[in-house]
């Protein structure tokens, strides 16, 4: 999560969020931030960046076993894209309650009528990735 925090602090003009992958070595196979303002991409989320750069490097679209280190809880667009490419874990630090999608506003990502649920792991340093945004808010 530090290293998540530490990438989500690069995003210049944009929301300060951070999105690492791990494999199940242990590996950090990518990271990313929020990246729309940038790119002027509506779906150029951290998480989306960071599972674009994993997929690529490992040639597949599949991230078995890999987890997903975030520093906000991720919306529905992330959430669903977590879920289709079958990361195990999701590791998360900020609630977030307007568009969150890991148990605050919705639970994508252990809705049982899909076929691939995630574990998930909130509030990890939740208060220094909180600070994060309110900081950016201000």
């Amino acid at each position: 999560m530090r290293l998540a925090l530490e990438v989500a602090a690069t995003s210049e003009d944009d929301v300060p969020v951070g999105a690492i992958i791990v494999s199940p070595a242990g590996e950090v196979l990518a990271a990313g931030h929020n990246e729309r303002e940038a790119v002027k991409d509506p779906t150029a989320h951290a998480e989306i960046v960071a599972i674009r750069r994993a997929a690529s490097l490992l040639e597949t679209w599949r991230l078995d076993g890999c987890t997903i280190v975030v520093t906000v809880e991720p919306c529905t667009m992330c959430a669903g894209a977590i879920v289709l490419s079958r990361i195990a874990r999701v590791v998360f630090g900020a609630w977030e309650p307007k568009t969150g999608a890991a148990g605050s506003l919705w639970d994508v990502l252990r809705d049982r009528r899909l076929n691939h649920r995630p574990e998930v792991y909130p509030g990890v340093l939740e208060e220094e990735a909180a600070e994060l945004m309110r900081k950016f808010f201000r």
